[in-house]
């Protein structure tokens, strides 16, 4: 169990860091760009169903930062939920 635990861990982590990358990315490179198409591929996914709900307000997109808070609540409850068991 401490394995499965321990993957979560590792899988939020990186996730949170490549959020992190992206936005910070997307002030300074093009969206064409190779690197930033890259990391694309694995937070476009998990930001466009939050865009869907919450639309971008005055230039303004908080789907980062509310993808941050769902990505620590879920893997706060999965990590308690198996420590649980």
């Amino acid at each position: 169990m401490n394995l499965l635990i321990t993957f979560i861990n590792i899988t939020l982590t990186m996730l949170t860091i490549l959020l992190f990358i992206y936005s910070f990315l997307s002030f300074f490179m093009s969206p064409y760009h190779p690197v930033r198409r890259t990391i694309g591929l694995v937070i476009e996914p998990l930001l466009n169903p939050i865009r869907k709900v919450i639309p971008s307000t005055v230039g303004f997109d908080f789907s980062p930062m509310i993808l941050l808070i769902l990505l620590q609540v879920v893997g706060r409850l999965l990590v308690a939920l198996f420590r649980s068991l």
